[in-house]
């Protein structure tokens, strides 16, 4: 640790700085920004990524597993019955309704 810690201020007080224009601008791919990069992004993106991942999860493997094993279909028609309850709340709430 002791050594970590003098290598890291060694880097500090050695090393030179030189930031340009280029360096402290958003973006380093050539192109001018658009606009401002921190502009607030729309939640809607986030919770139909999140529900498509829990859906497909759902189906990739959970729908192999019913089939290999048939003792815990109960099971899993519950956990089905709770997607699909969730599924028609998260309809009926209106969160994915992009209008």
């Amino acid at each position: 640790m002791f050594v970590s810690v003098i290598m890291i201020l060694a880097s500090l007080i050695i090393g030179k700085s030189s930031p340009d224009f280029e360096k402290l601008s958003p973006y380093e791919c050539g192109f001018n920004p658009f606009e401002d990069s921190r502009k607030t992004f729309d939640i809607k993106f986030y919770i139909t990524a999140i529900l498509f991942i829990i859906f497909d999860v759902e189906v990739v493997l959970l729908l192999p597993l019913v089939f290999v094993l048939n003792f815990c279909l109960p099971f899993v028609l519950v956990f089905l019955a709770l997607l699909i309850f969730g599924f028609f709340y998260e309809w009926q709430k209106g969160i994915l309704n992009w209008a």
